[in-house]
């Protein structure tokens, strides 16, 4: 989905300084954040997501400025160094964003699931309420609503979740070809997604999702018993077996040709790591192994059942797994090999691209949760939630409620976001989790772009071709 974000010349390029006197310059939160490899020492320039290569004494200096004497001692030490261009993000500019045209929403086509999952953020899809299916006359308002905010060569995305999605079939189906038509006559592009439990999945919507080039999105929490312990049917019995039954028509058509104008299917696994999971390597390699295009996790930290959330320790845990897998990706990156984690190679793209940006993520600005009814919000995961809510489609998209909430959510006016180095590769954490739990994963964030910028600087220097 989109993602509000300031743009930036990409940092795939390190640039290489020289040491520097000081110049005078104003205080402000952490400017930058050091670190060495094998391949010398660096800088990420926070505002702006940029990494130099640095001298040592320099990198020191930076380090002892930051722990002793503060922001403006930073900011001396980068400005000698011509470094103090104009801030893309910070305080200069202030914690505002532009209510942006609407671009993607996503749709929750079926309020109602048939698997019983103890984590479920949506209560097992209802999201307290009523299990309900949106009827087609809502979805084609969403529709029509998306599409007449996106101008003509730009490109509308539409999300189809849950619940579960296909339990909701003809809906999801007739808004596809409705839309397909509609931006064809707008000259429009259009991409489409779903994430679903493939427990219904059939061939004929295999087919369906390949044909129209949807990003397959299925949550797979692992191995048999670690997937039934924690993904149950509403009846308590497993869903392992039922899923990976009706894999093999979906993941063959990966990459297959689809219908003019779009792309060729992705299907991911998406694995949400609970306290359960011990074994992280072995649980993506085990996904990794049935086929999948990429494997994916995302912790859970807001659950319905507490002992299936991470605790803090958890978080220690989590980091030392990921980073296992992290550099298991590597080793075989290095080796020419595909390992698809798609954690790190998503890392690795957004600090290539020099990625910044004020918000986590696109909800509230370009992107909005359509629920069943046809309410808005600011995401899918805060149906019924009025501190989201941004309209509906019946009435209009609210947008004196979406410059209040881009406002409030700026990471600058977060705490203690604001002085934190990884706040604009971060964007304050997800707003749904930090709303119900609070800032339980800051130390796991910053410990795993730590590592990735490490990566990042080895593989740029001995795998280039990563980055073409």
């Amino acid at each position: 989905m989109n993602v509000a974000t300031v743009s930036v010349a990409a940092i795939g390029r390190r640039r290489r300084v020289a040491g520097a006197a000081a110049a005078a310059a104003p205080a402000g939160p952490t400017q930058a954040h050091c670190f060495s490899t094998e391949h010398g020492h660096h800088a990420l320039l926070v505002d702006g997501s940029r990494i130099y290569d640095v001298p040592e004494s320099f990198a020191t200096q930076l380090m002892d400025a930051a722990s002793r004497e503060g922001p403006a001692a930073e900011r001396q030490l980068l400005a000698a160094l011509g470094l103090d261009r104009p801030a893309a993000i910070g305080p200069h500019i202030g914690p505002h964003i532009d209510t942006p045209a609407v671009n993607a929403i996503a749709l929750a086509v079926s309020q109602h699931c048939n698997l019983g999952c103890g984590y479920c953020y949506a209560e097992g899809g209802s999201f307290g309420s009523e299990a309900q299916h949106m009827p087609w006359d809502v979805a084609r308002a969403a529709v029509d609503r998306l599409l007449d905010s996106v101008a003509p060569g730009g490109t509308a995305r539409i999300a189809f979740l849950g619940g579960e999605p296909l339990l909701n079939r003809s809906v999801l189906r007739q808004t596809t070809e409705y839309a397909t038509a509609q931006a064809a006559v707008k000259g429009q592009g259009l991409q489409f997604a779903i994430t679903s439990n493939a427990t219904v999945l059939n061939a004929e919507d295999a087919q369906f999702l390949a044909a129209h080039g949807f990003a397959a999105t299925i949550s797979m929490d692992g191995e048999r018993e670690l997937h039934d312990a924690l993904r149950p049917t509403l009846g308590g019995t497993g869903s392992y077996d039922r899923i990976v039954a009706r894999l093999p028509p979906l993941l063959a058509l990966q990459g297959s040709t689809p219908l003019p104008g779009f792309q060729p299917m992705q299907v991911t696994a998406r694995v949400t790591i609970t306290p359960l999971h011990r074994h992280l390597r072995a649980t993506i390699e085990h996904l990794m192994a049935l086929g999948f295009h990429s494997v994916g996790v995302s912790p859970s930290l807001s659950a319905r059942d507490s002992t299936l959330q991470l605790a803090e320790d958890d978080m220690h845990h989590l980091l030392a797994q990921m980073i296992d897998c992290a550099q298991a990706f590597e080793q075989h990156t290095l080796r020419g090999e595909h390992y698809p984690f798609a954690n790190m190679l998503g890392a690795l793209r957004e600090l290539h691209r020099g990625t910044h940006r004020p918000l986590p993520c696109g909800a509230g600005a370009g992107y909005l949760g359509v629920a069943a009814d046809g309410e808005l919000s600011a995401c899918h995961r805060f149906v019924g939630d009025e501190r989201a809510a941004m309209g509906s489609v019946q009435g209009g998209v609210d947008d004196a409620a979406r410059a209040v909430w881009l406002a409030q959510r700026h990471v600058d006016r977060q705490q203690p976001c604001a002085s934190c180095w990884a706040r604009y590769l971060c964007g304050g954490g997800c707003h749904h989790e930090v709303l119900h739990r609070g800032r339980v994963a800051c130390d796991f964030i910053r410990g795993w772009l730590d590592h990735c910028l490490h990566a990042y600087v080895r593989l740029a220097e001995q795998r280039p071709a990563l980055f073409r």
